[in-house]
């Protein structure tokens, strides 16, 4: 059985018991989490897909942790004008693990 979720404008593929690392969400370490728009449900191998959530679908996630993803370099160049600009990103992200799916 998986489900696919979105959340923070992206979509994740989840089942039951998988560590999916998500846009940084609100809420403090083992805290639950409800995930309520969830696009498709396979159960038994039969896809459910909604229009453009499935109702009455929902995930819930427990957060392990926070962080901060891998250091990206953005610079910015002119050539023959002497204009550069660097300057360094990193996203914050929440861990979650995937506990239930109820559909």
């Amino acid at each position: 059985m998986y489900a696919i979720v979105e959340t923070g404008g992206k979509q994740y593929r989840v089942q039951e018991g998988d560590v999916v690392f998500v846009e940084k969400i609100s809420a403090e370490d083992g805290e639950t989490v409800v995930f309520e728009k969830v696009l498709a449900v396979s159960k038994d191998g039969e896809l459910t897909v909604g229009s453009p959530a499935v109702e009455g679908a929902s995930v819930n996630a427990r957060v392990l942790g926070h962080g901060k993803g891998k250091k990206i370099i953005v610079f910015k160049y002119k050539p023959k004008k002497g204009y550069r600009r660097k300057q360094g990103h990193r996203q914050p992200y929440t861990k979650v693990q995937i506990e239930k799916i109820n559909a």
